[in-house]
């Protein structure tokens, strides 16, 4: 299986940044997708922003402007990069992956990491 493990969370004034980075680990043949979603207590997750194998990139309108999504391919890492946080986006934020493992044959896995807390003081 695939594991994801996430760095970077913590507490920030408005205005400030934060880089959070999620390193999958396992054997991995590809990583297709990768992206970060967020959960704010007592609201569904969603989608905060993604990037494909080729880079190809897409952000939540929230978002846009503000976080930049990136990866490193030859570490199978995905970074957030947060500029101009709000409080808003106070939430605990999740790495997901989805891509090809190797075991007896090739299979298809999708992966969560277990949360970072990234709050936003006003």
């Amino acid at each position: 299986q695939v594991q994801l493990v996430e760095s970077g969370g913590g507490l920030v004034q408005a205005g400030g940044s934060l880089r959070l980075s999620c390193a999958a680990s396992g054997s991995i043949l590809s990583i297709n997708y990768m992206g970060w979603y967020c959960q704010a207590p007592g609201k569904q997750r969603e989608l905060v922003a993604t990037i494909t194998s080729s880079g190809r990139t897409n952000y939540a309108t929230s978002v846009k402007g503000r976080f930049t999504i990136s990866r490193d391919n030859a570490n199978n890492t995905v970074y957030l990069q947060m500029n101009s946080l709000k409080p808003e986006d106070t939430a605990v934020y999740y790495c997901y992956a989805g891509g090809y493992y190797s075991g007896s044959v090739r299979k298809a896995f999708a992966s969560w990491g277990q949360g970072t807390q990234v709050a936003v003081s006003s």
